[in-house]
């Protein structure tokens, strides 16, 4: 995969599927009604998508219900076998990765080489969880008394998967690899603003050979099919990316049902330390990318960057210089930044951004829209961002660098973590102690050290506090779609 040469996009990629997936087949929804998916750059109509609620999700259900029957192909299916299909998932994914990437180039607006990296990283966890599939079991226990005492881990069972829109293909896998490998069912939502290459998805496991019922698809709004989907009575595990508002819902419709499992992964508001011995070079490049990566419109995003006051007015400096040569505009051209999302992200980012310029931070530069066709804001960044201010408080998702100043490790741990998120952070140092100073102290899941956003399939994700709960990728993930039964064994003493 590494040697591959670099794919090239396809600019009008025609859009195959836009029905609704239940049993390896095609259908449109109960009620007949459609939605439309947009193009970011243009602000134009792609096509219109079957608009599925209640009742489709219901016939998901039933479809997986009955692929998890004890009986079936699917829990009769040999734990290698299950492997082997995920292996050939991902040469398919390899196979259309220019397809693939240009459909979200054309449905999510990001530049085509940052959609080529997302599937590329997509077929690592496909092929990461793969591996799993055999190799994930149970333990035997010596316990005290004649006993034989040994563990099965059993899959869940039905898992409800609500895939948000920054990283669309990429949170696909990132829910429907670990459970699969691990024999569970699924039945997945696409987020309404960009369901195509989910879709798209969904020909490629049937044509890879999974059995009908392992994974069905049904788009639609996240207050009927979303609201369907985490409440069902039958769905055992639901799995959720977005925003922390409606994880909550979320969790609450998960409780009040039949207290399904239920992953997490939510908003951040993270912070990345800059110490003075750090080499500024780095530090810059990795805060730009780590606020502005993704037109801004990811989870981890460090928008909080604190600068120690003696390299502060030079990080400033290096930062307004590096931000005011990104390149904004078409995705298909070797752009930085893309579109946001749609035009209620577009208000929400711009409405930030004033918020930022009226409570006294002071805009360095960017700050505005570009143009008025598409959702284009122009690469942002503040200096002297106080902690009480609103942009130090909310997610913004979108391009916006606040920095930040602070004084002593104290101080900068204390108010990196007076924030009720608790997703990433980072540090930038070269000092040993001072590294292992703040990764201790710091509350967060993920934390990086003179480097930013570094996520692989073979590592855990997930946050603290707000951020969410439960853990996706590594060792770690696989325990979010395993149940653990306990097998107690008499064993019989013959007296002498």
């Amino acid at each position: 995969m590494a040697d591959s040469p670099t794919p090239t996009c396809i600019r009008n990629p025609d859009v195959k599927y836009t029905q609704i997936f239940i049993n390896n087949e095609w259908v449109n929804s109960v009620s007949g009604r459609t939605f439309p998916t947009m193009n970011p750059a243009t602000s134009e109509k792609i096509i219109d998508v079957q608009e599925g609620d209640k009742a489709d999700v219901n016939a998901a259900v039933a479809a997986a219900k009955a692929a998890f029957e004890l009986n079936s192909p699917w829990r009769q299916m040999d734990a290698s076998k299950r492997g082997l299909l995920l292996f050939r998932l991902a040469d398919l994914v390899e196979r259309d990765i220019a397809y693939i990437a240009s459909l979200e180039t054309l449905d999510n607006g990001k530049p085509f080489h940052s959609a080529v990296n997302d599937v590329l990283f997509s077929i690592k966890v496909f092929r990461y969880f793969a591996g799993w599939a055999d190799k994930n079991h149970g333990k035997t226990i010596p316990v005290d008394g004649s006993y034989f005492c040994y563990t099965r881990h059993e899959p869940v069972g039905i898992c409800g998967q609500i895939i948000p829109w920054n990283y669309p293909f990429v949170m696909l896998t990132w829910k429907i690899a670990p459970a699969v490998a691990l024999g569970n069912v699924c039945v997945v939502k696409p987020a309404e603003q960009t369901p195509l290459t989910a879709l798209y998805a969904c020909s490629l496991i049937k044509e890879a050979g999974f059995p009908p019922g392992v994974v069905n698809m049904v788009p639609g709004y996240g207050p009927t099919a979303g609201a369907a989907l985490s409440s069902h009575p039958d769905v055992n595990k639901v799995a959720f990316t977005g925003s922390t508002e409606v994880g909550q819902i979320i969790m609450q419709a998960a409780g009040a049902s039949n207290l399904k499992r239920t992953t997490l992964e939510l908003g951040g508001k993270s912070p990345n330390v800059i110490f003075q011995d750090a080499d500024i070079d780095k530090a810059v490049e990795y805060a730009v990318n780590g606020a502005m990566s993704n037109m801004g419109q990811c989870c981890v995003a460090g928008s909080r960057t604190f600068v120690h006051e003696d390299i502060y007015d030079e990080f400033v400096r290096r930062c307004v210089e590096k931000v005011s040569k990104r390149t904004v505009g078409d995705p298909w051209e070797k752009n930085d930044n893309g579109p946001q999302i749609d035009e209620e992200q577009l208000k929400k980012v711009l409405s930030l951004i004033d918020k930022g310029k009226t409570e006294g931070a002071k805009l360095e530069c960017g700050g505005g829209r570009i143009g008025d066709k598409g959702y284009f804001v122009q690469p942002t960044v503040f200096s002297n961002v106080q902690d009480h201010m609103t942009i130090a408080k909310e997610e913004i998702f979108g391009p916006v660098q606040s920095l930040f100043k602070f004084k002593t490790m104290e101080e900068v741990l204390r108010r990196a973590n007076d924030t009720t998120y608790g997703l990433a952070a980072a540090v930038f140092t070269n000092d040993i102690n001072t590294a292992m100073t703040f990764t201790q102290g710091v509350k967060a899941g993920s934390v990086w050290v003179n480097c930013y956003e570094v996520v692989n399939a073979q590592s855990p994700f997930g946050g603290f506090k707000m951020s969410g709960l439960g853990r996706e990728l590594g060792e770690y993930g696989l325990q979010q779609y395993t149940e653990i039964k306990n097998v107690v064994v008499k064993i019989p003493v013959k007296n002498s």
